[in-house]
């Protein structure tokens, strides 16, 4: 029996023939998702990628309602402006300690589905809130919540894709993540205006409630183990043998798996040198940037005399490097993983990391960030600033694609896990900085402020160089190999 059979077809072993694998060839079974129609590959990608949009869009486009909000609930304390804004991120960093191991226990459907129904209903909370603190609770709690699509879907990918086309797909993905924090507060602007600060709210959980009905119909489970556990199930049925089992089947007892599952980003960031080492180096970068966007407001507000709308339209600029950073990565880093393989060269992880990709991005991240500082200090006209953070956006999105893909390409079986220990990070020093971000632009002003931040980002930027040519050293070195 075929289906019985593990990948080599070895018999040898009297249990080989219940180690349950793929139909063979295994790239010809149609319940390997790598095996799929494109349609189907890509209305799943495309349903993650719209569903990442409206979780950062919750984020970003409540803040231009931040004055009226602390006019309703009268209070004056610009730390918990701030904070009612930033707690979502917060939501975002501890959401996927929990969902990401549940998805590689009970497949990353199920997380989708019960996590985009509660985000839809803490939504309506944050709506009808009549203090500050439940405000506050219910968007912590949407945030954890919202986050499931943002740290599974890249583990959807990686089921789904391989990697040669892998970059591509993330990069599609990404447009929901990217496109929500411009987006939102575009767009928020006249909402706020028109109609009020909880009809940000409404909207969004109109818009979840939709996607939210077309995923119960698009999405499949994609997760490997979970799959083959499936198959093994319904060998058991059939044949009344409890001998059939998957391959990928994770040992030890059921509490066990759980809690082994629970720690696993944990374990995978103080392990293992690459993890935490990329996790870091985004981390830092993430702060930055949202330490950055705090300043958009005052900024075009104060210093450019913008409208509420025009300060929200400042937003554009960022997004637009973005985009031309995501196309730029979604092509060549794709483009060089195949280039390698038709030269009949063996594919590696550390490809993604390749100088042609990371040089430009780790450069232009810091230069937009001192040119922004320096021109805002010096009251150049609006459109410098705004260069300056289509840069930083351009920059941004180049490093994160680099190396998230790589952490993907490095761990695949545990993708969800990988992103959850980099969301964590990022998402705690994202929420966290700014809180004391706007107080050293107070003490350097916005040129050496941005340079000190500048400096940094260069000064960080070699870590991607050093693992583009001791990673795969590290990632086969038996020291630093660990049963995740």
């Amino acid at each position: 029996m075929n289906s019985a059979l593990s990948p080599s077809g070895d018999t040898t072993d009297h249990e080989a023939p219940y180690s349950v694998w793929w139909d063979e060839p295994a790239d010809q079974d149609p319940e390997n998702p790598q095996n799929w129609s494109n349609g189907r590959k890509w209305g799943i990608i495309t349903t993650l990628s719209v569903i990442t949009f409206l979780t950062p869009l919750a984020s970003a486009m409540f803040a231009p309602g931040i004055p009226e909000v602390m006019r309703e609930f009268n209070t004056s304390n610009d730390m918990l402006a701030t904070f009612v804004v930033s707690v979502f991120v917060l939501g975002f960093a501890f959401g996927p300690l929990l969902l990401a191991p549940l998805s590689e226990l009970y497949g990353r459907t199920i997380i989708y589905h019960v996590c985009n129904v509660f985000f839809i209903i803490f939504l309506a909370g944050c709506a009808w809130a009549n203090s500050m603190g439940m405000l506050i609770a219910f968007r912590f709690l949407s945030g954890f919540a919202g986050v499931a699509a943002v740290t599974c879907g890249s583990g959807s990918i990686a089921d789904l894709m391989p990697p040669e086309r892998r970059g591509g797909a993330m990069a599609i993905w990404s447009l929901g993540p990217l496109l929500g924090p411009v987006v939102g507060p575009v767009s928020a602007g006249f909402l706020v205006e028109a109609e009020g600060w909880r009809w940000v709210f409404w909207v969004i959980m109109i818009m979840s409630g939709t996607v939210t009905l077309v995923s119960f119909v698009v999405l499949r489970e994609t997760y490997p183990p979970v799959l083959l556990e499936r198959k093994a199930a319904r060998l058991r049925k059939a044949t009344g043998s409890d001998r059939y089992q998957s391959r990928l089947k994770p040992e030890g007892s059921r509490t066990e798996c759980i809690l082994k599952a629970i720690v696993r980003p944990a374990r995978m960031f103080i392990l293992s040198p690459i993890v935490m080492s990329m996790c870091i180096y985004i981390a830092i970068l993430y702060g930055l940037l949202y330490v950055l966007f705090t300043t958009f407001t005052f900024v075009y507000q104060d210093i450019y005399n913008f409208s509420a709308r025009g300060a929200g339209l400042s937003f554009i600029s960022s997004g637009i490097g973005n985009l031309l950073g995501l196309a730029t990565m979604g092509i060549f880093s794709d483009r060089i993983i195949r280039s390698r393989i038709a030269k009949g060269k063996e594919y590696v992880p550390e490809d993604r990391l390749s100088l042609y990709l990371t040089v430009p991005s780790a450069l232009l991240l810091p230069l937009g960030l001192i040119m922004y500082g320096w021109t805002v200090e010096n009251r150049v006209h609006w459109i410098a600033p705004m260069i300056g953070t289509g840069l930083v956006g351009f920059g941004m999105i180049g490093i994160v694609m680099s190396v998230q893909t790589y952490l993907i390409d490095s761990f695949p079986l545990h993708a969800a896990s990988v992103t959850a220990a980099n969301t964590v990070l990022r998402s705690l020093l994202g929420a966290l900085l700014p809180l004391s971000g706007l107080e050293i632009y107070n003490k350097l002003g916005f040129g050496w402020g941005n340079t000190l931040f500048g400096i940094l980002a260069f000064l960080l930027a070699p870590v991607l160089w050093v693992f583009s040519i001791t990673g795969q050293r590290l990632r086969t070195n038996p020291k630093w190999q660990h049963d995740f």
